[in-house]
């Protein structure tokens, strides 16, 4: 989730792209790029730095200049979808970052657009300058000529907000990788008192002759010969599996204003960069302008290709099918804060006829991850009690009773823990996280070779007590094959909670930088359904708390180079072989 990962798309629609909200299979993929122009100007001395969101529910999406667009409906309740980058200092971003969408011709998918000047880096959107909104379906925008919308935005009184602009492609089902690395030579000077900063910009052109930005290099100080680090990029995202589609890369001078200096461009193809370090992958940079005021201009410098290769890009279902296992924990809050389990106020309330928030939230996620686990043979663990028989306080006790194995059967074996330790340990506090994360931990590092990989669920009501240790117990996880999923019950505030989730800022400690961003967190209570309706309300809770795991779990094995193990053979009944009509 976090900056250049491009979302990915899998192969199997008939079983990944299954969405039990809808029941339906999508006809396609298609990948959203989002622009807007002539946006209001917020800031007092620079420009405004826009975000743009997208959000998702049943019947509704929406987007914003901070990054984001909501998609589908569910009861008229908007959800988020996802976010753009942050551009400094434009009226009139680009964004590079896509939202990939599946396409039903027989919904109608409405999606809502938002965007964001931001303003500092809190999650909390009323801290940002709101810029504007806009509404539309995905039909509209794939039916517009050349799957182009452009719509006005709307939403601040008497000021016109400027324009957003959306472009649908449809995604091919070319899964490889393109990893590639370039240098420039003698680029024009660009800075007054110093050499230039340059940059580049690459685009993809469209079946009607535009262009959609799909990647941007870093920056590289004050040089007219900079060598750019190498990238990945989904051979999809950079031609669609055209291989003979035109690739254009513009090349700027970064100024910290954000009015970039056009240095030149030049176009090739990803037939012609397959063909790898070369005289045919030198690319001249020409600046048009200059070449039609001067006689003897010949170019603004060169580019050439060092290194480029493809691979395929392994999916999650890949590894799954090689045999790869995920192992599920839970972890359940049992701090004094709940409230006492024999009243009906507390959140560990038993109530005969309804299962409380923390069971409802066990069984939303733990049910679909039971899948992938053949014994179904869970940990569960406790925190913030005194446990019998010295009544001790523990952040890291077994719900079962049995410290040297704490696995219960299936997820009911967890329910029925559950509830035989209220009826024997005391609530109590503080709400610590770190010993339950590194119990986690110590497994997951004894299994490092990709056979599995270990999800924890932390269900708790309140703020974090052990903020730093919490932290340094996440970064160190970090390398390891696991993920840890945090639901937060009851009304209390979880800013803290938002900090651990690395979506905006990734998570360090001491200096450490997170590894990967392994922490999904979401407020239980915005998934209560106002009508009763549990089991769709829950079906969206697991949905959206589980959607990371197949990417943080990709993001492991990629780092540490492991690929999957072949798929087993088809299953073949005894006494009988395939035959092969002709």
């Amino acid at each position: 989730m976090e900056e250049d990962v491009l979302d990915k798309v899998e192969d199997m629609a008939s079983v990944r792209d299954f969405d039990p909200l809808t029941g339906t299979i999508p006809a396609t993929k298609v990948e959203l790029t989002v622009s807007c122009r002539n946006l209001l100007d917020k800031d007092t001395f620079s420009k405004s730095d826009p975000w743009s969101w997208e959000s998702d529910s049943a019947n509704v999406n929406r987007i914003a200049t901070f990054g984001m667009i909501q998609s589908k409906v569910h009861h008229l309740q908007l959800y988020l979808f996802g976010r753009t980058e942050v551009i400094d200092n434009t009226l009139n971003p680009d964004f590079v970052r896509k939202f990939i969408l599946d396409y039903f011709f027989e919904e109608k998918q409405n999606l809502r657009f938002d965007l964001y000047d931001v303003d500092s880096k809190s999650p909390d959107l009323s801290k940002h300058d709101f810029l504007g909104q806009t509404f539309c379906t995905l039909g509209e925008i794939v039916g517009s000529p050349g799957s182009r919308l452009e719509k006005p935005l709307m939403g601040i009184p008497g000021k016109k907000c400027g324009s957003i602009i959306l472009s649908a492609e449809e995604l091919g089902n070319c899964r490889d990788v393109a990893t590639m690395q370039f240098c420039a030579n003698k680029l024009d000077k660009k800075d007054f008192f110093g050499k230039s900063d340059p940059f580049m910009v690459f685009y993809r052109s469209n079946e009607d002759g535009t262009f959609t930005i799909c990647h941007k290099t870093e920056v590289v100080k004050n040089t007219l010969n900079p060598v750019w680090q190498s990238f990945s990029i989904p051979v999809r995202a950079l031609c669609n599996g055209d291989y003979d589609r035109t690739i254009k890369v513009e090349v700027y001078d970064w100024d910290r204003d954000g009015s970039h200096d056009f240095i030149g461009e030049f176009t090739t193809s990803y037939r012609e960069l397959a063909r790898g370090q070369s005289q045919f992958n030198v690319y001249e940079v020409v600046n048009p302008k200059k070449k039609m005021k001067k006689k003897k201009y010949i170019n603004s410098g060169t580019v050439t290709l060092l290194s480029f290769a493809t691979e395929s890009e392994h999916t999650f279902l890949d590894y799954i099918k090689g045999g790869t296992q995920i192992n599920f924990t839970v972890a359940i809050d049992f701090t004094a804060s709940n409230g006492n389990p024999s009243q009906s106020t507390s959140l560990h309330y038993m109530n005969p006829y309804q299962l409380n928030a923390y069971a409802m939230a066990l069984k939303a996620v733990g049910e679909i991850i039971q899948d992938y686990d053949s014994d179904k043979m869970f940990p569960a663990l406790g925190f913030g009690a005194k446990i019998p028989p010295d009544g001790h306080v523990s952040h890291e006790f077994p719900l079962n009773g049995n410290s040297d194995n704490p696995h219960c059967s299936g997820i009911e074996g967890i329910l029925e823990a559950y509830h035989d330790s209220l009826k024997t340990v005391q609530l109590y506090g503080p709400t610590n996280f770190a010993p339950v994360v590194n119990h986690v931990a110590r497994y997951a590092a004894a299994v490092q070779d990709g056979s599995q990989y270990f999800v924890l669920l932390i269900i708790t009501d309140g703020v974090i007590s052990d903020m730093a240790q919490t932290k340094e117990a996440i970064v160190n996880a970090a390398k390891l094959p696991m993920s840890i999923i945090i639901v937060g019950v009851g009304q209390a505030e979880f800013d803290a909670m938002v900090e651990l989730d690395g979506d905006d800022i990734r998570i360090s400690s001491r200096g450490k930088v997170a590894e990967r961003d392994i922490v999904q967190f979401v407020p239980f209570r915005d998934y209560i359904d106002r009508t009763g309706n549990h089991v769709l309300s829950m079906a969206r809770l697991a949905k959206d708390v589980l959607a990371e795991i197949p990417d943080q779990f990709i993001s492991y094995m990629k780092g540490r180079g492991i690929k999957p193990n072949p798929a087993p053979p088809p299953y073949t009944p005894t006494g009988h072989t395939l035959q092969t009509q002709i």
